[in-house]
């Protein structure tokens, strides 16, 4: 019989107690500055007697509210140097690590005209690279870790060029399309633990929520500019994608909470060399969305109508990931990156951006920022992550995806990003 101690955190709820004896341990946490190596600074930095020293790798420091927790310590570093190179800074700086955390990630310019993933082969060479780099890095420097944490996420199973079986588990075979640098990515991890003698873990998440300054990859950022202008102008909260859409299961994954499950996993004996799924584990659909996000604001809203027009994108695969059967159409009314793009937009977040003095006095970066969540909106394939391995070896977290939301929206407003909620 397995007895598990859980806690409560604010909204997180089922979190791992840890047995007090593990302490003095030290992390490096690559791209630091990105949503999920934020979020993992974070977590890390809550127990200061587990963790005597946190690493935070990256081009830039982590803007974390209130500055880096006092165990950490922010080195910069381009994991597109060589080994050598980036060997010799770790040397420098006297870095040890007990366990890594690897979140770096280089999003490439999509093909011209075409969808964010396009460039799926430079894609595949640049962020397998920033991995390999690190890896042959690490015995120059004398760093042996007891384990190695990769995230990789949704696309390990295809999602992003259509339909795949469901519920998506960890065992499900790869998609062979087109490149993915997850496979890649998985495959030298692998091979190098193997070699060195050094465990592993794999987390999968699916949307990623969280609030950083730089808001690429973030569903929530363009949600809460969308709504605050929309108050401004004084116009309903229209939902930009079709019926499917709006009623499909789209499991979302809290930042912190994978955060949560990584530092588990890694701590965790049995998980040892175990690919885990990373998300809320909570019931979660635009359709059921949308109306508290309006009511969030005071907003009236629209509900898709099958009467009106649709601009209508076929997938460019006619076989979906699921293997069989025909591919889903992406169907739209409008799009979030060509609403930003309006002159009454770009007018309301500049008053709005003066009367609250936010950060951003422009909407940047629109194609770049706000075409994930048009994607995220837009995608009528069912994102359902199944849990059950994670839960069978002990893990137990949870969060409210809803609440989670809110909660980024208020972490939004806190670094300056976002006008505050009515």
């Amino acid at each position: 019989m397995s007895v598990y101690q859980v806690q409560d955190k604010g909204i997180f709820h089922g979190l791992p107690v840890f047995d007090p004896s593990i302490k003095g341990l030290t992390a490096v946490v690559t791209g630091a500055n990105g949503i999920s190596g934020h979020y993992m600074t974070r977590v890390l930095g809550e127990s200061p007697d587990r963790w005597a020293k946190i690493y935070c790798l990256s081009r830039r420091p982590p803007l974390i509210p209130g500055g880096l927790p006092k165990n950490a310590t922010h080195i910069p570093l381009d994991f597109l140097k060589s080994p050598e190179e980036i060997a010799a800074v770790l040397k420098e700086h006297g870095v040890k690590a007990d366990y890594v955390f690897f979140f770096s990630y280089i999003q490439v310019e999509p093909k011209e005209g075409d969808a964010l993933w396009s460039n799926a082969e430079e894609m595949s060479r640049i962020n397998t690279l920033l991995l390999t780099n690190l890896l042959e890095a690490l015995p120059i420097a004398s760093i042996k870790p007891k384990r190695i944490m990769l995230q990789t996420g949704a696309k390990n199973y295809g999602l992003h060029l259509g339909p795949a079986p469901t519920p998506q588990e960890e065992s499900d075979s790869r998609v062979t399309l087109e490149p993915n640098f997850y496979y890649p990515q998985e495959d030298a991890l692998w091979a190098y633990c193997k070699k060195h003698g050094i465990k592993w873990n794999v987390a999968r998440p699916s949307f990623i929520l969280g609030a950083v300054p730089d808001a690429a990859m973030n569903v929530c950022f363009p949600l809460a500019v969308y709504a605050s202008v929309c108050k401004h102008l004084g116009e309903p909260l229209e939902y930009p994608a079709d019926l499917s859409a709006w009623e499909t299961i789209q499991v979302q994954s809290t930042a912190q909470l994978n955060a949560y499950l990584e530092e588990w996993s890694v701590l965790t004996d049995r998980a040892a060399n175990e690919v885990f799924n990373a998300c809320d584990d909570s019931a979660f659909s635009w359709g059921k969305f949308w109306p508290k996000l309006a009511a969030w604001y005071g907003l009236e809203y629209t509900r898709p109508n099958p009467d009106d027009e649709y601009t209508e994108i076929t997938l460019r695969h006619s076989t979906p990931p699921r293997g069989f059967g025909p591919n889903r159409k992406i169907r739209y009314k409008f799009r979030l990156v060509d609403w930003a793009k309006q002159p009454k937009v770009a007018k309301a977040w500049q008053e709005l951006a003066a009367k609250h003095n936010l950060k951003d006095k422009e909407l940047r970066d629109v194609d770049r920022i706000f075409s994930f969540t048009d994607a995220a909106i837009s995608w009528s394939q069912t994102v359902y992550f199944s849990m059950d391995k994670a839960r069978s070896m002990g893990w137990q977290g949870h969060v409210n995806s809803t609440e989670s939301i809110r909660d980024v929206f208020k972490q939004f407003v806190e670094i300056g990003m976002a006008p505050p909620l009515p």
